[in-house]
């Protein structure tokens, strides 16, 4: 298979995998309740998940939530520059069929800051405390698809933004000075 045809059947991949799950959309609850989610990834859940650290584990761990600040720093500024350098228009913008259901917090497509932050969140605030894992997790996913049922981004920008997630998490986590002395 030559690298055109590949990159042909990616596109087509991706674009049938956002139809389907855009199709999802045309249920009213099912669209409702992917609004919610997806506003709720836009902070506060987050903040939510970092006041539940504080009381699980106390002021000590304010160097670790630092770092969490400074990890989601990182992921900004990747995500916004990976935005203004592919200029990936987003799937409602390109195919009338998809149906947009809440609007972007950006222009562009590739990659999902969304689910790069949610993944980022989910493994660093799991590394330090793993209960919270059983609310992060499930959370990060249906962030992760209700950007696609909302119509806002490809299935191959969520992976990416998955992707970037867990090496900016993974890497703050192995290499952040003090990170690991008070687990």
């Amino acid at each position: 298979m030559n690298l055109k045809k590949a990159k042909i059947t990616m596109l087509d991949l991706d674009l049938k995998g956002c139809l389907y799950l855009n199709n999802l959309s045309h249920s009213h609850a099912v669209a409702h309740f992917f609004k919610i989610i997806s506003r709720f990834g836009n902070g506060l859940f987050w903040f939510i998940m970092l006041a539940s650290l504080w009381v699980l584990e106390g002021v000590f761990y304010i160097v670790q939530l630092l770092y969490l600040l400074i990890s989601g720093s990182i992921g900004t500024v990747i995500y916004k520059i990976l935005k203004q350098k592919t200029v990936r228009p987003r799937p409602y913008q390109v195919h009338q069929v998809i149906r947009l259901h809440e609007q972007p917090l950006d222009h562009f497509s590739f990659p999902s800051g969304h689910t790069l932050h949610a993944v980022m969140a989910s493994t660093v605030l799991g590394y330090i405390q793993p209960v919270l894992l059983i609310l992060m997790l499930p959370f990060t996913i249906l962030v992760a698809i209700s950007r696609m049922v909302l119509g806002l981004h490809y299935p191959s920008d969520v992976l990416v933004g998955a992707l970037i997630g867990v090496v900016i998490a993974s890497g703050i986590i192995e290499s952040a000075p003090f990170f690991n002395i008070m687990l």
